[in-house]
């Protein structure tokens, strides 16, 4: 049976009018594969790229890398392109030149370019906007530009570019059903972002064998935190030290949380295996470090404490950062909100004990969780929580409880922490 296509865009179309047209014009959120996208990106004459490219794949972490990597070229004078997702409050945060988000405009002039090549093509509302970052990108010129993988590596949209260095985060164990069952099947495909004889870093301390097979297989200089590179906590300072540079009395990511650290120690990494082509002074480096900032990674805004940990690994790093907060400052409430292909169980095994009271707080389908649904997941590994029909109305339960200086935490996915932000 044959698919009838949306209607064509109109010229006068606005920014919320092509983003509702590329939801319906595909049916599959996620089709993974490079093929279209690629020859949509030749079309318009986007291949190969002139730019510094810089890739960035790994199950947590990556937006946060991106944007600090991108922040220090940009410290160092270049000019910067960052492309990364999902957004939490406008699309445009998606695409950023110079620090700045791209009007919407820009975003409309890029889509209308791809529709004039696309033609016979089907796109996904993600490679729609790969298409459009790499587009915008071309048009500034940028020197550098620092892409996120949105999903696994290998068959993501963003590696129809060759990276001059990868960039891997961390393994954990997200998007099972697109990317395998283990850390060795996953590590296999976010090693696909590697590049013959190009550099690339690796975050993880522990390693999987795939990845590291990937890069012997590849002639990969590979870049090994704690073999490779290193970091050491100072107080307010912390100290990077890699094979050629030292960089003493660092200033600590503008980003709270000890992750941060470890995140920033992977991006001077990357910057060390570019130094010759890009290269970037220590001055540079701590502006990037102070000026970083990020939405919804344990943002204090009002009364709340947000966060987007989805995951048991981003849920673990929000229980290291609970732990060593002042009691007077403690989270006592947590407003949960997950997706139902995400590990509800384990991410509720892992911030319960640190919560008095939790509320399941229902999302949108049809990959949202309603709050009974969410609660009963709980309940099948002896975790108590209050079902609330959405967002709000767990805020609204939580916040007759709550006194004090203590913030609310909310947590569990951009959907939630969107919604919690908008009815601060």
């Amino acid at each position: 049976m044959t698919r009838t296509e949306p209607s064509r865009p109109q010229i006068d179309w606005q920014l919320a009018d092509w983003l509702a047209w590329q939801g319906r014009l595909n049916p599959h959120q996620i089709e993974l594969g490079l093929d279209r996208t690629r020859e949509v990106a030749q079309r318009l004459q986007l291949l190969p790229v002139a730019a510094t490219t810089i890739t960035v794949a790994g199950t947590n972490g990556k937006g946060s890398s991106a944007a600090l990597a991108a922040a220090i070229y940009w410290a160092a004078g270049y000019r910067v392109g960052c492309y990364t997702s999902p957004h939490l409050l406008r699309y445009n945060e998606r695409i950023a030149l110079d620090g700045e988000m791209v009007p919407d405009g820009a975003l409309c002039e890029a889509f209308a370019a791809i529709e004039r090549e696309r033609r016979e093509v089907s796109l996904t509302y993600f490679e729609y906007g790969t298409l459009a970052a790499l587009w915008l990108f071309h048009r500034a010129q940028v020197d550098v530009q620092v892409l996120e993988v949105g999903l696994g590596g290998r068959l993501d949209a963003v590696n129809i570019i060759d990276a001059d260095c990868a960039l891997l985060t961390n393994i954990g164990l997200d998007h099972t059903d697109w990317l395998g069952p283990d850390r060795e099947s996953i590590g296999r495909e976010k090693a696909g972002i590697f590049r013959h004889g190009r550099p690339a870093v690796c975050v993880d301390p522990q390693l999987p064998l795939s990845v590291s097979t990937a890069a012997a297989d590849l002639n990969v200089d590979l870049r090994r935190l704690g073999v490779d590179f290193s970091y050491t906590r100072q107080a307010a300072r912390w100290c990077w030290r890699g094979r050629d540079s030292i960089y003493p009395k660092l200033p600590l990511p503008g980003l709270p949380g000890e992750i941060q650290v470890r995140n920033a120690a992977g991006v001077l990494a990357v910057i060390e295996a570019l130094q010759v082509a890009r290269p970037v002074n220590q001055v540079a480096i701590a502006e990037g470090l102070r000026e970083l900032t990020l939405p919804g990674r344990l943002q204090r805004h009002a009364d709340l404490l947000l966060d987007v940990a989805h995951n048991a690994e981003a849920a673990q790093t929000l229980v290291d950062y609970l732990r060593i907060q002042p009691v007077s400052l403690a989270s006592r409430y947590l407003v949960l909100g997950m997706l139902a292909d995400k590990p509800v169980e384990a991410v509720g095994a892992l911030l319960s004990p640190w919560f008095e009271r939790l509320y399941a707080a229902g999302l949108p389908p049809p990959r949202g969780l309603s709050g009974v649904d969410l609660q009963q997941r709980l309940a099948a590994v002896g975790i108590a929580a209050e079902a609330c029909e959405d967002v709000p109305a767990a805020l609204s339960a939580a916040r007759t409880h709550n006194v004090g200086a203590a913030p609310i935490m909310v947590c569990g996915s951009f959907l939630t922490v969107a919604a919690a932000h908008c009815c601060a």
